[in-house]
């Protein structure tokens, strides 16, 4: 439906994955027709690659770790820049089992931004979420929830 919503709209999509290490890339590459629309996906896992290939703020990162809603924001943003895209989507949390960064187990942050084109303006939007469960659990929720964003943003857009 996200992959639709995004053709219709001529838009085209960039995933930036930290916890779900490439589910939400390999969900949307289950859908024929997707290399219509999705030019690509990086898993920065390490918190430095984050800085070093999305453009995430090191100061932000010194400051927060990679679980906080701003990272996620700038991973979304950085994706689309780096692989030329107008919509991207990033994943950052702890998926478990036990805590990391200093946050709990379940915490996640996923971020969506459409670059302003055709008079539409920027869009950014971040959701927040604690999931109980196993660290399946965790990255599956984590890939709906970005992927339900998306598509709540970009089906707000003009065709």
């Amino acid at each position: 439906m996200l992959l639709d919503a995004l053709r219709v709209r001529g838009l085209t999509l960039a995933v930036a994955e930290s916890l779900t290490g490439g589910l939400v890339t390999a969900r949307l590459v289950d859908v024929p027709g997707a290399s219509t629309v999705l030019r690509g996906g990086v898993v920065a896992y390490a918190t430095d690659l984050k800085a070093t290939v999305l453009a995430v703020d090191r100061d932000l990162l010194d400051r927060h770790g990679p679980v906080h809603p701003e990272v996620a924001a700038q991973m979304a943003r950085g994706v689309a820049v780096v692989l030329g895209a107008d919509v991207g989507l990033a994943t950052t949390g702890v998926a478990g089992p036990g805590p990391a960064d200093g946050h709990d187990a379940g915490t996640v942050h996923v971020a969506v931004h459409v670059t302003a084109r055709a008079g539409d303006p920027t869009t950014d939007a971040h959701r927040g979420l604690v999931v109980v469960g196993t660290r399946d659990d965790v990255r599956a929720a984590a890939t709906d929830a970005v992927l339900q964003l998306a598509l709540d943003v970009v089906g707000t857009r003009e065709a």
